[in-house]
């Protein structure tokens, strides 16, 4: 996926094309004659807004654009008197939370402002300041992950995404790649759960490793950990080990104890995954002695209970509630300084699924695996959602409703199919569900009915069977 990105001669790139058209001579003459009617002022301010790649906000302008020649306190006036000349409103889904416009300024008239940047030697110290707003930005959305405020995380990280992915990528950095590598990775890594939980898994394992191949120094902690948890998000968890060896190292001599719980959590997802719940049920009770009561980063204390109640609901089903009501009491005391930690509820309805099922409850264990295909196909989890959706298919099934657990079936198969490539594997306890569902349905309908309901569901999609009852 291309962009203008910051090229060191401002000369329109691949990215200068608006829905496939190429800018135009006529375009870029357009945008000249625009340039030379605007002030000094105005100039200047429409020269350093082509580094945004997006959209882009009134506080993000000052925190850009703003100089000694162009002080923070004259930008909103400079802006005012630009935007009918430069800029389109965006009027979309994210306008931000103070209802404040935002802008967006369309290719001919970037590459203007980007040619007159460079030649005015200003544009690298512009790109700075850019990465640093960028970093900002990840930082907030971080930190709104944690306090409970998820749907608003994912939001903001999608809004701000094309000038995030620009800062992403060192090789567009000042001076040299190396230069801008840590800025890089640092974003990346706050973004982690626009990746894990939001099911832009393929888009944050290219986006790391692109950033950690130009990294000078030791490689942090948490980027490792990062690393590791991509490859197992992927169905690749033999590819994790030798990166959670390494992210363990490097958690010691950092001295990250946060580090530390994270990487007994996904040692825990990952041997959950092959199917080794006692030693998941042990890495997953680890993780949860390490972690603080309200962790700054990373899955919460929820996660590692839901984890430990799954792992548990196949083999100890009174452990496993023991789990969900350790939960419940940590959700409890989150509400006290934050909201919901929606990611941790849509793995813990599927352990009650589970134990619903163990005790025969069917019906509601259909309805919390239905809630939990609901909750991670709001988030974006394509992992979570595959399963979820699996394990609702298996409980219709039983319930005497075939045809509507084939549905879903054929709809998991597409959706997977159009989000992993052929190398990925379901995790073990999800494969079991799968397993038995199409064993069952081999005895109730007959090759071409089952045919026809597969196709039938991937028609449908996951996002409509999930919303019947």
């Amino acid at each position: 996926m291309g962009h203008m990105g910051y090229t060191a001669t401002g000369e329109p790139s691949n990215a200068e094309r608006l829905w496939g058209e190429p800018v135009t001579p006529d375009q870029l003459a357009a945008a000249e004659y625009g340039y030379e009617r605007c002030g000094p002022a105005e100039r200047l301010l429409w020269e350093r807004l082509s580094v945004f790649e997006g959209a882009f906000g009134r506080d993000a302008v000052r925190e850009v654009c703003a100089s000694g020649t162009l002080p923070s306190e004259r930008i909103q006036a400079v802006l005012d008197r630009l935007a009918p000349l430069a800029l389109l409103p965006v009027d979309d889904l994210f306008d931000g939370e103070d209802g404040a416009p935002r802008y967006w300024m369309p290719h001919p008239m970037r590459a203007v402002g980007a040619r007159r940047l460079t030649g005015r030697g200003d544009r690298w110290a512009v790109v700075l300041h850019h990465r640093r707003w960028c970093v900002k930005l990840a930082r907030r959305a971080a930190d709104w992950w944690q306090s409970g405020r998820q749907i608003d995380a994912r939001d903001l990280a999608l809004r701000e995404l094309p000038d995030l992915a620009a800062a992403m990528d060192p090789t567009t950095a000042p001076l040299s790649s190396s230069a801008e590598a840590d800025t890089a990775v640092e974003i990346t890594v706050s973004l982690w759960f626009l990746w894990v939980a939001c099911g832009r898994v393929a888009e944050g394992r290219t986006r790391l490793r692109h950033a950690l191949s130009l990294h000078a120094g030791p490689q942090p902690a948490r980027a490792l950990w990062l690393a590791a948890f991509l490859e197992l998000e992927s169905g690749r968890p033999e590819d994790a080990d030798p990166l959670l060896v390494q992210a363990w190292a490097a958690a010691v001599r950092d001295g990250d104890d946060r580090c530390l719980a994270l990487l007994s959590h996904l040692r825990g997802s990952i041997t959950l995954y092959q199917g080794r719940t006692r030693a998941a049920a042990d890495e997953f009770r680890d993780a949860l002695s390490q972690m603080g009561e309200h962790p700054d980063f990373g899955p919460t204390r929820e996660m590692c209970w839901a984890g430990l109640a799954l792992t548990l609901s196949r083999t100890d089903p009174e452990a496993a509630q023991e789990a969900l009501d350790q939960l419940l009491l940590d959700t409890a005391s989150r509400r006290a300084w934050a909201g919901r930690d929606l990611w941790a509820d849509a793995w813990a309805h599927h352990a009650r699924a589970e134990l619903l099922a163990w005790d025969g409850e069917r019906e509601r264990a259909a309805e919390h695996a239905r809630r939990a295909l609901l909750g991670h196909l709001t988030l974006g989890s394509a992992v979570g959602a595959s399963c979820a959706a699996e394990l609702l298919a298996q409980m219709r099934i039983v319930s005497g409703r075939p045809t509507s657990g084939a549905h879903l079936l054929g709809a998991v198969d597409l959706f997977r199919s159009s989000v992993f490539d052929t190398s990925y594997r379901p995790a073990k306890y999800c494969a079991i569900a799968r397993e038995r569902s199409e064993t069952a349905l081999r005895a109730l309908l007959d090759d071409l009915e089952l045919c026809r309901a597969y196709e039938e569901g991937a028609r449908l999609g996951l996002f409509a069977l999930a919303g019947e009852a």
